[in-house]
Order: structure tokens, then sequence, then C-alpha cells
């Protein structure tokens, strides 16, 4: 008979590699674990200062503090060598555990758990690996490999349990979205026809872009959060542009804002008609945000995430079969960096005609339990 394990404290493990994507993933699981499942959560990141553009109370000289009722601990050499593993360990994205952090949780009593949070990938291997387990080659201990899916059988999406709710409260209310927009300093943002946000690694498809937007009837106000994608919004203006700066060029306005807190970006999201996003984390979020996408997904040698984007698009398909056909070849054209200012015309119009088939296949995974529910589930049983 196998028996229910009782999970009250989790490590989780963070090496912050690629801009924010994979910390930002982490505290948002940090946070559910702690506020809707009330279990004491250790995140140990090692990259302090970093972690603090998400969570300006991070004190980064000090090497442990708790925030929010997390324990955050600076994890640097030697940090965990008086440290006692918790219920459950996990590594965030397969960052690798001090070998004497390995032992001391096999020699617990009972022993961790110990997890592998890997990256989230629609292809259909990552079904076949979900939750199978892996032995240490010298340890009494077993990895098991998580997987955050689009499917039922898979690990599941990052949702917190009334983000969906909150979402749609911001969406009905206009002064909602005017209180927002003048938090960011563009008052005038909700006089434009409509909004696009554009958070994207560099693209040579970002002028051609810019260029089809200034030049349609429609009025479009534009935010770019600092990151990448502005050295390519500077090459199309022939200038450099500050954080608070507002430029029009033709139908186009360009408002640079400020890198936003992970609560903030749901906001953006949510109060715009299109969002282009990168990475991970604000491509799960976009999906959350219900309004249509362009995700940029972080370039692989020999275009191996190309795979992984014609994976997405599938199980967009299979969810919503009249998807049209040009909202996909958008997702195709912007990864391979399109630059013909007469495809990205057509831009508003693909939108506009798949954002209702793109808000049912966001139905159907709200539908699906969420990341936290199901990696508490897996380990009880």
């Amino acid at each position: 008979m196998v028996m229910n394990r009782q999970i009250k404290t989790i490590d989780l493990f963070c090496t912050i590699i690629d801009n924010f994507g994979d910390i930002g993933v982490c505290w948002r699981l940090a946070q559910q674990l702690r506020q809707e499942h009330q279990l004491t959560v250790r995140l140990w990141v090692d990259d302090l200062t970093s972690f603090a553009r998400l969570l300006p109370a991070l004190n980064v000289q000090l090497a442990e503090q708790t925030i929010y009722g997390i324990e955050v601990r600076h994890w640097i050499d030697h940090a965990t060598n008086n440290i006692s593993p918790y219920d459950v360990v996990i590594e965030g994205f397969g960052c690798r555990l001090p070998e004497s952090y390995l032992q001391k949780m096999a020699t617990r009593t009972p022993a961790s758990q110990w997890l592998n949070l890997e990256y989230l990938s629609a292809e259909s291997w990552t079904l076949s690996c979900h939750s199978l387990p892996s032995a240490h080659p010298t340890l009494p201990l077993q990895q098991y490999f998580f997987f955050p899916s689009f499917s039922a059988q898979g690990g599941g999406l990052l949702r917190e349990h009334d983000l969906l709710q909150r979402r749609d409260a911001f969406q009905a209310d206009v002064s909602l979205q005017q209180q927002f927009w003048q938090q960011l300093g563009y008052p005038h943002a909700l006089q434009a026809d409509y909004r696009l946000s554009l958070f994207a690694y560099e693209n040579a498809a970002v002028p051609a872009l810019l260029a089809a937007l200034s030049q349609q009837q429609q009025n479009c106000f534009l935010a770019i959060p600092e990151g990448r994608v502005l050295a390519n919004v500077y090459h199309w203006l022939g200038k450099t542009l500050a954080v608070g700066d507002c430029v029009t060029i033709g139908t186009l306005t360009i408002a640079v804002i400020p890198f936003l807190l992970p609560d903030d970006y749901d906001r953006l999201l949510w109060a715009c008609d299109l969002n282009i996003v990168r990475g991970e984390d604000s491509f799960i979020r976009a999906h959350w945000a219900n309004r249509p996408l362009l995700w940029h997904i972080y370039p692989q040698q020999e275009n191996a995430h190309l795979v992984k984007l014609e994976a997405w698009l599938e199980t967009m398909q299979v969810a919503v079969p009249e998807l049209p056909e040009a909202y996909l070849d958008a997702q195709r054209a912007w990864n391979r960096e399109e630059t013909s200012i007469a495809y990205w015309r057509q831009l508003l119009q693909i939108c506009a005609d798949a954002r209702i088939h793109h808000q049912r296949f966001i139905d159907s995974l709200s539908r699906q339990t969420d990341l936290a529910t199901r990696l508490i589930d897996f380990c009880t049983k």
C-alpha cells in the first residue's frame, strides 16, 4: 500500500543564468508554495544583485533574510555546510547541488525528496520523461524530473489561485487601467486605438515591425520595458531613449518604461492588446493575460529552439483547430526575424482574427491544475 507523505518544508535552489527567467519562475513558485500551500520555503539564489531587480526589498548584503515569509539564502561556496536539508529539495532548471548536501539529503530520516524542475516545453518527449526517477550513482537517493507542461499529463503551468480573477477584474475596469498607465507616467496610453508591449531579445525584425506600425491607419501605443530589444529600437529611431521618454513616429507612439516588478508586469500584459514576450516567465504570464502573443524563444544552437516553437504551435492547433494559420506563421516569422515591412503590416489583422481562438486555448489551460499543486501532489504521493 502506498502511504501519502506529509510535506512541510521545501528547499528551492536557483542559479541565475539568462536574465530573469529562471529566478522569475522560482520566486513565483516559492511565493505560491508559501502562501497557498502554507509550506516553509527556503530559496537559495546565487546572484542576489540580479534577484533584487525583481525584489527591491532584498538586502544584497545579507547572506540570509526572510521576505514575505520566505527564507532567502545567498547560495555561495560552503553556504550549505551547516544546513539540514528540508523535506523536498528542488533544483531549479538543473542547477547542481553540492555533493555534501546530497549526502545529507540521503542520510536524513526520511530522506529528502529530490526534484529537478525542468524548463517548459510542449515537446511530446517531456511527457514520457515527466516524473521519471534517476538514481544517484553512489548515494541511496533518486532524483525525479518534473516538467512544466501545457498538457494535463505533465507538470502544469505556474498559476496562482486568484490570478485569473484579478486579471478579469482589471480588464473589465477602465479606471484600474487608467490608474496603471498613470503610474507608469503615460496617462495618454488609453487614447490610442490599441496597445502593444515589447519584451524580447535582440531581433532584426524589430525595425520592420516598427515601420509597419508607424504606417497604419490606427494609432498604436507601444510600451517597451528596459531590456535588450531596445538596441534594435534605437537603431530604427536613430537615437537612444531614456526610461520615461516617449516619441511618436507617424501612427506609432513608443514609450520606454522601467523594468517592472512581477505584479506590475502582469498588469502590463493585461493592459495590452498584443504582447511580444521572451524566455519562460514572461511567456507563461502572457498566456494568462488572455491576449494574443508573439513568443521570442531563446535562440539555441542548430536551431533547436525552433523545434520547441513548433511543438507549442502544434499544441495550440490540437486544442483549437480553428486557430488561424496566419497566427501560427507570425510566430515563425518573428523567430526567423522576418524583415519585410509588408509582412508585419498584416500583424494587427492576424491577431484580431486569432484573438477569440487564442482565448479558447487559454480557457482550456485554465481548467487544468496548476504546477505548484501538481508538484505537491506528486511529492505527497
